[in-house]
């Protein structure tokens, strides 16, 4: 099905599948597509789904609707199309064509002598477009915790770690290197003791990040 990948300075926050005839989007809590920010309106722009056309229509938005970079009243939306609002990019995804984004998945620890358990029963990754990315190898090493010792190889655009409605954080691959920034909850993940805010923060080899209770090392070969 369609969905709407929403990202703001190269880091993807959410994934959102269109599911309904009319999808609202801006920053009051009760918009389908909710989007924090004073530079969105409260009611900013609405999704209307007729068959299998999808449009974007902008709701007299204080600071407007654009779509490829051209300002919008209602336009239909087309496969790849780049929405803009205020400094948040939304790139549509049209159903049942091919793109770059896997699906989420849970990962998986190594199989034990017993059974094989899920990497702390709620961690997961949400991948994207990996190409022209160079060679970084780099993985996250649980250090507490049911999974302890494990490691999950960073080997797309973006991984999401934690526990969703707990602490979820994403950690994005650049072009200079790895980068972290809390993405969601009330427990604040940190970085060597630090708080991390929203805004990314680079990650060195050895850096210790503490999430949802579990502690975990990023390693960069």
């Amino acid at each position: 099905m369609p969905k709407m990948i929403v990202s703001i300075d190269e880091v993807v926050i959410k994934e959102v599948q269109i599911t309904k005839d009319r999808t609202t989007l801006g920053r009051r809590p009760y918009n389908d597509i909710v989007i924090d920010n004073l530079a969105v309106s409260g009611e900013h722009a609405v999704i209307l789904m007729a068959g299998t056309d999808i449009f974007l229509e902008d709701l007299n938005s204080t600071n407007g609707t654009y779509i490829n970079g051209k300002a919008i009243k209602k336009q239909q939306l087309r496969h790849g199309d780049g929405i803009e609002i205020g400094k948040y990019k939304i790139k549509f995804m049209a159903d049942g064509v091919a793109d770059n984004f896997d699906k989420t998945m849970v990962v998986q620890a190594r199989p034990a002598p017993t059974a094989a358990q899920p990497l702390n029963s709620g961690f997961s990754t949400v991948a994207g477009d990996s190409q022209g990315l160079g060679a970084f190898h780099a993985a996250i090493k649980v250090l507490s915790g049911a999974a302890s010792g494990r490691e999950v190889p960073l080997t797309k655009v973006v991984t999401t770690i934690g526990k969703p409605g707990v602490a979820v954080a994403a950690i994005t691959r650049r072009q200079q290197g790895f980068v972290v920034h809390h993405v969601e909850g009330a427990g604040n993940p940190t970085l060597n003791g630090s708080p991390i805010g929203a805004d990314p923060v680079p990650l060195k080899n050895g850096d210790l990040v503490e999430l949802a209770g579990t502690q975990m090392q990023f390693v960069q070969h």
